[in-house]
């Protein structure tokens, strides 16, 4: 365990910020899984889904949760899979 001060504080700092950042990868999950949902289904509401999903990746990663090549990763590839 943590013996100063700072060292407790950056403890604590750092479990906020895990379970924070666990959420937004869990949405991002979800959201993700939606939109696969919605293109085998044929919905029409998938080019809606794409947009909400990219704004969310974009967000993620301007905060750090996730590294902006990563995010421009799984949003090229989102977009590849519903254009096929």
């Amino acid at each position: 365990m943590a013996n100063h001060k700072s060292a407790k504080k950056r403890a604590k700092q750092s479990q906020v910020r895990q379970l924070r950042n666990r959420s937004v990868k869990t949405s991002l999950k979800t959201l993700e899984k939606k939109l696969r949902a919605a293109k085998e289904a044929g919905d029409d509401n998938k080019d809606e889904l794409l947009k909400k999903i990219q704004s969310a990746i974009h967000k993620a990663a301007k905060k750090g949760v996730i590294h902006k090549k990563t995010a421009s990763r799984k949003i090229s590839r989102l977009f590849k899979f519903v254009n096929a």
